[in-house]
């Protein structure tokens, strides 16, 4: 009886469809990174104009 290998895309796959069950992981930093992963467009320049967007939503301009 042998496990099979998880390849990377299905380890980011599982990773990314549990990420809001992770605790102390802001929900709403979790939901962009799932969504932008989902969308295939998880790159550091979208990641950062994401999180300048929450930022600004919840105040914070800098």
């Amino acid at each position: 009886m042998t496990n099979p290998v998880k390849s990377g895309k299905e380890i980011l796959d599982d990773f990314f469809a549990e990420i809001l069950n992770i605790s102390d992981v802001d929900s709403a930093i979790a939901q962009c990174l799932a969504d932008l992963y989902g969308q295939n467009k998880l790159t550091d320049t979208n990641v950062k104009n994401e999180l300048q967007k929450l930022r600004e939503k919840n105040g914070n301009k800098n």
